[in-house]
Order: C-alpha cells, then sequence, then structure tokens
C-alpha cells in the first residue's frame, strides 16, 4: 500500500468517526424554541448578521419584524434591499438618530418608549416569526426603557417566537435571559485609519 493510499484510508477513517460523532451530536438535540438572541460587542457586523438571519427566515417565507430604536431616517441599503418583500416585512424606523444628535434625554426616552410599545404590537401578531430589535441595547444603556420590564417582556414572547436584539454594550441581564449571545470583537477598523462610513459598507 502506497503512502498515498494510506494516508487517504486514515481521513476517511477520521472523518467517519467525526461524522458518527457529530450525527450523535445533532440526534441529542430535540428542543424547538423561539429563541432570544443577542448581538453584542465593539466590534462592525451585529445589524449585518441580524438582517442576514432575517433574510433566511424570509427565504422560508416567514413574516417578519424589524424595529429600530436609534437610527433615524438614514436610507440604507439594507431596507432598499428588503422592501422587495413588501407585506412579508413589518419594518418600523422609530430612533431620531443617535444620542449625541438629539442632545435630548426625554425626546429619546419618548422616542424608545415608542418604538416598545410597536415592539409589543409586533410581538402579538402570530403572522410574524422573527423580529430584529435593531440597537435596544443603546437604549437599555442610557437607561431609556426599564430593564427589568423589557427583559420580562421578551420574555414573555410566545414560543414560537425568535427575537434578535442588537447594540454594543448589552446589560448583563439581558444576556442571561438570553438563548444565544455573540460579541463581536473589534480586531481592526477602517474608521481609525480616516476611512469614513461608506454607501453598501456601513449602510
Amino acid at each position: 500500500m502506497t503512502n498515498e493510499t494510506n494516508e487517504a484510508a486514515r481521513y476517511k477513517a477520521k472523518m467517519a468517526k467525526r461524522k458518527a460523532l457529530q450525527d450523535a451530536e445533532v440526534a441529542s438535540k430535540t428542543i424547538e424554541k423561539g429563541l432570544l438572541i443577542v448581538n453584542t460587542g465593539p466590534g462592525k457586523g451585529k445589524s449585518t448578521a441580524a438582517f442576514g438571519l432575517m433574510l433566511r427566515a424570509l427565504g422560508h417565507g416567514w413574516r417578519v419584524g424589524v424595529v429600530q430604536f436609534i437610527k433615524g431616517a438614514w436610507e440604507t441599503g439594507e431596507r432598499r434591499a428588503l422592501d422587495a418583500f413588501g407585506e412579508q416585512i413589518a419594518w418600523h424606523t422609530m430612533g431620531e438618530g443617535f444620542t449625541w444628535e438629539t442632545q435630548d434625554k426625554a425626546r429619546d426616552i419618548a422616542a424608545a418608549t415608542r418604538a416598545f410599545d410597536k415592539v409589543k404590537e409586533l410581538m402579538a401578531d402570530e403572522s410574524i416569526r422573527l423580529i430584529v430589535l435593531d440597537e435596544l441595547n443603546i437604549a437599555l444603556r442610557y437607561d431609556y426603557l426599564p430593564l427589568a420590564e423589557v427583559i420580562a417582556t421578551l420574555q414573555a414572547r410566545r414560543s414560537d417566537l425568535h427575537i434578535v436584539v442588537t447594540g454594543r454594550n448589552a446589560k448583563p441581564e439581558l444576556i442571561e435571559a438570553a438563548d444565544l449571545v455573540t460579541e463581536m470583537t473589534l480586531v481592526k477598523h477602517h474608521f481609525t485609519a480616516g476611512v469614513k462610513a461608506q454607501e453598501g459598507i456601513e449602510f
């Protein structure tokens, strides 16, 4: 038997063993439930990942919702692209811009409260199976909404509803309540090298 034949046989045996372990692991997972997902951390890509998940859900014919807490009426590429799905998406941009732009806490609290009222409305719509709460973590960080009430509301979601929360600095209590938490780690960012926010990349 040649070295190449030996190597191929070893590789095949290794992958067969790995497949058996993987198949057993997958077979052991039997619970199906709506997830509370948190995308946080200082790295870029939190909302982008949430919209990618939403695109996957749309591909399966799901009806989905989006509530944007902080971002104002930006013309974003994802909004334009996803408009093609029509009534399959309930999209609500409720923020008035980043906090340093409004400089009015009472106004920011009022906007966040209206946005969370919209979240509760979407949660009650049984045709919606996934909701993205874009930048909710920012609203919670600045105490625009009562944290305990927000978490209790999200935990009381119906059993088949998935919710994705985005934004840096997720509160520890929200992380504890979540089923899945991903932290985007900043390794390198073009912004620090003087590159501005660009169409198709940042918005």
